[in-house]
């Protein structure tokens, strides 16, 4: 088995407002650093063999602490960056209503597969999350490994995992909060990434560090 932590990356700029990030590149704020360094002193004691973050700054400056005082090499994978919102980027929910109302609406009703224009598939992005894991449990057979990475990223891939319709995700995991700790424990001889679905057991969703 692997035993999978996931930790969403630390305070950004845009937190506050709750704009969408997306696939923009947006640092963190003094305070998510701080986060950051919370994250590095709460894994020091937890045995992960491996230390994997987004390919974005706001997941890599979250990560790199924690592989630094662990004395492992951080790894980046692209995989886990968060999902594109397209032209909803930069704006908060309030704007999208006013803005991209019938996307908007579409958005709500079935988040997995209707786009905001211009935005990746979140279906697409389990999809792409879902394989980076499963390459971790083929590689880290009874390991342990924590991945620092993004909300929505992170969601659909928790639904993926646990047998949950993607299209819920908003619905029944509504928030993650930065740098909480969620842990799945996985199978490692499945043959292919889709047959990781319906196979975790969620063992803690969004605890604080």
């Amino acid at each position: 088995m692997l035993t999978l932590s996931y930790a969403r990356h630390g305070e950004t700029i845009w937190y506050a407002e709750n704009r969408y990030a997306g696939t923009s590149d947006i640092p963190l704020t003094d305070h998510g650093r701080k986060e950051a360094a919370e994250l590095a002193a709460w894994a020091a004691d937890t045995g992960f063999d491996r230390v994997v973050a987004s390919s974005l700054s706001r997941a890599v400056d979250t990560a790199r602490p924690t592989a630094d005082a662990l004395g492992l090499r951080l790894e980046i994978d692209r995989r886990f960056r968060e999902v594109g919102f397209g032209s909803a980027e930069g704006l908060t929910q309030d704007e999208t209503e006013r803005t991209l109302p019938e996307a908007r609406a579409a958005y709500v009703r079935t988040p997995a597969t209707s786009p905001f224009p211009g935005g990746e598939v979140g279906a697409a992005a389990a999809a792409r999350a879902v394989e980076a894991v499963w390459e971790l449990a083929q590689t880290s057979p009874g390991g342990r490994v924590l991945v620092v990475a993004h909300s929505a990223v992170g969601r659909l891939l928790f639904s993926s995992l646990l047998g949950i319709p993607l299209n819920e995700y908003r619905r029944v995991f509504p928030w993650l909060a930065g740098t909480a700790i969620t842990t799945l424990r996985l199978p490692t001889g499945t043959a292919t990434p889709a047959d990781l679905s319906g196979t975790a057991q969620l063992l803690e969703f969004n605890r604080p560090v």
